[in-house]
């Protein structure tokens, strides 16, 4: 279906951060310990992406990591309704193989987002929802962004959605040092790094050699407090009582028609083309 190409980002470095993932994907793939909160960031993404993505089918789709369908139901069903061949890549080796078994239909790679193996041109979309915001640095998100541009066909499409550096919150938390972070496992149970603003990201895109066609903020809510309130009403809540809490949830997603969506947006949401010729 593609070929193969040889890259490498150090192997030593590669190796403790796929055993990190690895680690933290055996946690959370044996307790489910944020099922009812999956549900939401799912149902989220997959309203996002069923306006974006091409209504016929596509020939090949990339997802560029498979947390949501090791975890949850994922996005994985929406995704192979709107491609023929869906790829789907992780540096967790573990997560890619618990996606599979979920859904034997998806192919899986086992990569890192900063040296794809694939060909170039060999993807007609890519959906890549909050997977670059966990690199150490801004400049590795922009080598992978353009690493996303290489194996994109020309007009193919990025379905991008990167932490939103805009919003208070979210920049408060990345200003907090990392030994903080790590001993504040109840509000950020895994690794988050670099990310930008909806102006930053839109000028990295344009610079690579994207065509912005459309930027939105999605997951408007008190994260902490939305997270911690799901995790309760799923250990002690009804279902009915849990099935009204995500009601609610969506109803915050109108948030995203005001001015004020990118202060109060969790996510930065962008669908660029890469430009032909």
């Amino acid at each position: 279906m593609w070929r193969w190409v040889n890259s490498h980002w150090g192997t030593g470095i590669l190796s403790r951060q796929a055993d990190y993932w690895d680690t933290v994907a055996g946690a959370w793939h044996g307790t489910h310990p944020q099922a009812l909160w999956r549900e939401h960031s799912d149902a989220v993404n997959s309203a996002l992406l069923a306006r974006w993505l091409p209504n016929d089918p596509v020939e090949r789709l990339l997802k560029t990591d498979l947390f949501d369908e090791a975890c949850s139901e994922g996005l994985y069903p929406l995704l192979a309704s709107r491609a023929r061949t869906v790829v789907g890549m992780d540096l967790s080796v573990l997560t890619a193989q618990t996606a599979r078994l979920r859904y034997p239909a998806l192919r899986t790679a086992e990569v890192d987002a900063r040296c794809l193996p694939f060909a170039d041109g060999t993807f007609d979309v890519i959906v890549s929802n909050s997977t670059l915001d966990h690199f150490e640095s801004l400049d590795e998100v922009i080598v992978s962004l353009q690493e996303l541009y290489r194996v994109l066909r020309a007009d193919g499409q990025l379905l991008l959605t990167l932490d939103n550096l805009g919003n208070p919150v979210i920049a408060l938390r990345n200003a907090l040092p990392s030994w903080l972070l790590a001993r504040l496992p109840s509000v950020v149970p895994y690794y988050v790094g670099a990310t930008c603003g909806p102006r930053r990201l839109r000028c990295i895109l344009e610079q690579i050699g994207f065509e912005v066609l459309e930027v939105e903020a999605v997951m408007h809510h008190p994260s902490v407090l939305a997270v911690a309130t799901a995790g309760m009403l799923q250990r002690h809540a009804a279902p009915e009582a849990q099935k009204r809490f995500l009601a609610r949830l969506m109803a915050l997603e109108r948030l995203s028609r005001l001015p004020t969506r990118f202060l109060t947006g969790h996510y930065v949401a962008v669908r660029a083309a890469k430009c032909s010729g």
